[in-house]
């Protein structure tokens, strides 16, 4: 009668799974705090999880999820047709005088320590433009994983296996966002969930007192355990015990376990993790022109070609042949990258002319210059004639 009381007891350790590997326990153990032989401190493992079809090797909460790639039947193609023309008139003229004066004079203004003086005295002597031209690929991307997760079971429906099939990743319908914005979701797998003793706990809702190691007691404070104060009084506070009551477990010996909430027991499900990304390649063509081409991060340009489709033809026939191995590289690249891994959904390409114009001046005989740059309108001068303290940009 003792073994079967005891197996018993050890079927009830877990509900719900496809093939259940309960630990198993101590006889006399089940409903009782954490032996005493157990490590201080040292949670208990949990128990093994069990493989559902087409999750697979899904761990138990490493922060990282398990990535599952699409099926084949999800990768995108080019389908029909071929690369988009070209416009060919790329060309816009440098700014005037007058814009590149009042931007200079702003510049000169924002700094604490330079003078507007040359500025705004300033002779041109001449302006050169230069086209400068910024490629982009942007590759919005689905990917998905799962992980394995726990919340006390406060007596809730337990769907499980028994209900059906967990559907698989890539049929469970999500919502997609807006395109090329980073997002992401969560999604319960329906038919994953299944009930088990908590592990940390051994399903008895509490957990040894830390502080006290189940003892109840503690040092006193007031004369750390000695029984006496200074004057071989006898402590007042302890009574002359030395120990006074644990105030971390209010005296009990133990604490409700944080793990299962004092329930006892945990519901493991599957989670789906969804993600949304948009992935971005980026190249500035060089125009020799001296300008730090960092410094196009800042601002905007006029965008004069957008293609967006499932999947983008690289671009061919542009003016600046760099511009077309830029996107040769990238399309490449991305569907290297994103195509096996995961879902792309839609991809724009872009090309902008970033205005740049170098302005040469003269100031109190002496030449300078500077460059104006972005539809803002922004200054880079490395070499400002009249400043007191503060270094460029």
């Amino acid at each position: 009668m003792a073994a079967e009381g005891q197996a018993i007891r050890a079927s009830c350790g877990s509900y719900g799974a496809v093939d259940q590997m309960p630990h198993a326990f101590a006889e006399g153990s089940f409903g009782a705090i954490v032996p005493d032989l157990m490590t201080l401190g040292e949670e208990p493992s949990a128990p093994p999880i069990d493989d559902i079809s087409g999750y697979e090797g899904t761990a138990l909460g490493d922060g990282g999820g398990k990535d599952l790639p699409p099926p084949s039947n999800l990768v995108t193609d080019r389908g029909g047709g071929g690369p988009p023309s070209a416009q060919t008139n790329w060309n816009i003229p440098a700014v005037s005088e007058d814009t590149a004066k009042e931007a200079f004079i702003q510049y000169a203004a924002g700094k604490c320590c330079y003078s507007s003086t040359p500025a705004k005295e300033m002779v041109f002597r001449d302006l050169h433009p230069f086209n400068t031209y910024r490629y982009r690929l942007e590759t919005f991307t689905e990917s998905r994983s799962s992980e394995w997760k726990t919340t006390p079971y406060k007596g809730e429906f337990v769907d499980s296996f028994l209900l059906g099939p967990a559907p698989l990743p890539w049929d469970i319908q999500v919502e997609v966002p807006t395109m090329f914005t980073d997002t992401k979701t969560s999604v319960k797998v329906p038919h994953t969930s299944l009930l088990k003793d908590c592990h940390n706990c051994r399903s008895s809702g509490t957990i040894r007192c830390t502080k006290c190691h189940g003892r109840r007691k503690v040092d006193c404070w007031v004369c750390h355990g000695s029984g006496t104060r200074m004057n071989d009084d006898r402590c007042s506070h302890c009574h002359g015990s030395g120990r006074s009551r644990c105030n971390s477990c209010s005296g009990s010996g133990h604490k409700t376990c944080t793990i299962c909430a004092g329930k006892g027991q945990l519901l493991y499900y599957i989670e789906l993790q969804v993600k949304w990304k948009n992935n971005i390649f980026e190249y500035v063509a060089d125009q020799r022109s001296g300008f730090p081409a960092d410094f196009f991060k800042e601002v905007t340009g006029q965008k004069m070609f957008v293609d967006e489709q499932s999947m983008v033809y690289p671009v061919v026939n542009f003016p600046d042949p760099s511009i077309n191995q830029a996107s040769e590289k990238a399309v490449v690249q991305h569907h290297t990258q994103f195509a096996s891994t995961s879902r792309v959904l839609r991809q724009r390409q872009t090309i902008e002319l970033i205005p740049l114009t170098k302005v040469e001046y003269e100031w109190q005989g002496k030449r300078y210059s500077y460059y104006v740059y972005g539809d803002e309108n922004r200054v880079y001068a490395e070499n400002y004639p009249q400043k007191c303290c503060c270094s460029v940009l």
